[in-house]
């Protein structure tokens, strides 16, 4: 067949390894660790996945070569720990029988160790370890590596080689990049020593090459090889792109790929990761730029999940490979879409960072669009069930759809009911907002689903107990979500004021002067999206604290946001509306006039709970799902309608 994204779709060849098209899985931290820094059954189901998904390579992170300077609480692959080498085992068996080439990434956090452990504690009880004597940004002391370590680090990066090509993986990633030591050793700002591994690009070079040789002796001349590296650091004080050049061109003999991704987790952690506020592939320029300088394949990352992107990467010579982090948790069987011409089907990735919140805050993965990840192990199928229901489900909201594509996935009769004239509940509002248009595209996509798994929608279509005795389900499932909360203020009815959830419908009701009341989650994303129109923006919160609702990887990029575009007011209770601002008092208690000629109200919503209660007696049995149980957020949504679907 005649492949749409033929560039895309074509394998190479790595040492003597063929991988069967161009789409990598990035390494992403372990679900499951247990205490002898060993990986358990739901890490393997979570690399499984993505290889049954049809990515070309799954590549395990982070595998800590040197535990005795690294005390992170990330893999460890020895033979003196009961399991270690059979679990590395099955986890690249679990990989490969889906086709696809399991990887490992071999890594030492430096002066970083503990970074991803949950008691913060433990971590400043750590000895942190780097190419100098220092202290770090946070004033943890930080001590130099000897000669003696540094040559001891070196041996364990080949004999974890050993063990790693013994457990069945067929290629080896070593990173040198975003601020981990091998990156600490190589950047100017962090390296300080006068000895043969400091000073010049020579010598900060040292220890990458000789890691690499060393890992080069373990594994013979055709394993693959390759090297993660930052393209450019992307702060001040480190290296730039033209030094990354030479930085590839340094190792390119040694390896036989060079993974080119940006920035570092210290000093620019929206730049290795790019948010949504920043452009999908805004790193690819790295990769481009030294793709031109090197002769080894070249490979990108970066926010990247369209395959139209992602094929004119490949056919206009900026990479040889692409790489997907996030995209492949949204979406594991991207790649299978993509292959098969099946492109429209793709769940894209939201970049809301609920996967990297969960990490340091319960060590586990989350996505918000996946209800799957981090509980593959307990089924990644939607079974048939045993008999056949009538299911009728009330809402058309994201834990609408969820719930009746499930159910209609498990071969149930299901009926979905939308009181509006669409589906898509509190998503249709995001397609106003640039940065949100994937949680837009999120619903529609679950949409599309629903309908080709058979699902009957009923729009306008007003749920009473008689229109469901009329039905006579077996199974109801409320998702009637949630309504905004409209303040009693003087002056909230009048023309100058757009309720949050309305914006899409009402755009041209707001000026160039703008005040959002609320900061909340919501209210600072609206505020941000309209202060980028160009419009003048106050923010104005009751509380002291803008954006609680937010998890603790977006919320620093937000309030990044907020500052550089807004004029945020907290400990401000709005007052009265008025045709030039929100009359507000201060914490003292002091009249100000926050001035505006539109005024968007965000102050948050309330579920829906009398139309919840007007319907529990309608069927024999009733689930309640997503916001109108409490207003919460899309990731609960997912996942309750999953299994309410599953359960109906």
């Amino acid at each position: 067949m005649k492949r749409k994204y033929p560039n895309l779709c074509k394998p190479i060849t790595l040492g003597n390894v063929t991988f069967r098209n161009r789409m990598f899985a990035s390494p992403i931290g372990s679900t499951d660790i247990n205490a002898d820094c060993v990986p358990g059954e739901r890490t393997k189901a979570f690399y499984e996945l993505r290889a049954r998904g049809g990515a070309a390579a799954v590549t395990m992170s982070e595998l800590v070569v040197h535990p005795e300077t690294d005390g992170s609480h990330m893999l460890h692959l020895d033979l003196q720990t009961v399991g270690s080498l059979a679990s590395f085992t099955f986890c690249a068996d679990a990989i490969r029988r889906h086709g696809a080439i399991p990887s490992l990434e071999f890594s030492h956090s430096g002066q970083y160790a503990g970074t991803y452990m949950a008691d913060k504690n433990k971590k400043d009880s750590l000895t942190q370890y780097g190419p100098s004597d220092g202290v770090r940004e946070d004033g943890l002391k930080v001590t130099a590596l000897t000669k003696e370590q540094i040559d001891d680090i070196v041996k364990r990066y080949g004999e974890a080689a050993v063990l790693a090509k013994r457990a069945g993986f067929e290629m080896i990633m070593i990173h040198g990049g975003h601020t981990w030591l091998l990156n600490q050793f190589m950047s100017p700002y962090f390296n300080h020593r006068t000895d043969e591994y400091g000073g010049s690009f020579e010598n900060r070079m040292r220890i990458t090459i000789e890691v690499l040789k060393e890992v080069r002796k373990a594994v013979g001349p055709m394993f693959p090889i390759e090297f993660r590296m930052s393209g450019s650091e992307l702060f001040e004080g480190g290296y730039d792109l033209d030094e990354g050049v030479k930085i590839a061109q340094a190792v390119e003999e040694y390896v036989d790929l060079i993974h080119v991704s940006a920035g570092s987790y210290k000093f620019g952690f929206f730049k290795t990761h790019p948010s949504m506020f920043s452009e999908h592939g805004m790193n690819v320029y790295l990769a481009a730029e030294i793709k031109k300088h090197v002769s080894k394949p070249v490979a990108t990352i970066g926010g990247l999940n369209d395959p139209e992107q992602m094929e004119e990467i490949i056919a206009s010579g900026k990479a040889d490979v692409v790489y997907m982090g996030r995209a492949l948790l949204a979406d594991p069987f991207l790649p299978e879409k993509v292959v098969s011409g099946n492109e429209d089907k793709i769940v894209k990735c939201l970049r809301c960072f609920t996967c990297m919140a969960e990490r340091p805050t319960t060590q586990t993965r989350r996505c918000t669009v996946n209800p799957l990840i981090g509980r593959e192990v307990e089924g990644t199928e939607v079974l048939p069930a045993s008999r056949k229901k009538k299911v009728l489900v009330v809402g058309g909201g994201v834990a609408g759809l969820k719930a009746a594509l499930t159910s209609a996935q498990r071969g149930h009769e299901t009926i979905l009911c939308e009181k509006s004239d669409k589906v898509g509940g509190i998503l249709k509002c995001e397609q106003a907002i640039d940065f949100k248009r994937e949680m837009y595209e999120l619903g529609l996509s679950l949409e599309k689903q629903a309908i080709e798994a058979g699902v009957e929608i009923r729009c306008n279509a007003e749920v009473t107990p008689e229109y469901v005795e009329a039905i006579n389900p077996d199974t109801m499932i409320l998702a009637v979500g949630s309504s905004p909360i409209v303040p009693r203020l003087k002056g909230i009815d009048g023309a100058n004021v757009v309720v949050v959830n309305n914006y899409y419908l009402e755009k041209e009701k707001v000026t160039d002067s703008v005040v959002v009341l609320g900061g909340g989650l919501a209210g600072c994303e609206c505020a941000i999206h309209l202060a980028q129109e160009g419009k003048t923006v106050h923010l104005v919160e009751m509380k002291d604290t803008l954006a609680p609702d937010a998890n603790i990887r977006h919320r620093p990029i937000l309030m990044q946001m907020v500052d550089k575009y807004v004029t945020a007011h907290t400990g401000y209770q709005g007052m009265e509306i008025t045709k030039e601002g929100v009359l507000c008092k201060d914490k003292e208690g002091n009249e100000v006039l926050v001035p505006g000629t539109s005024v968007v109200c965000a102050v948050g919503q309330r579920a829906n709970r009398d139309i919840v209660n007007g319907l529990l007696d309608a069927a024999p049995i009733v689930r309640e799902i997503g916001d109108c149980v409490r207003p919460s957020n899309i990731t609960n949504a997912i996942y309750q309608g999953y299994h309410a679907g599953l359960d109906a």
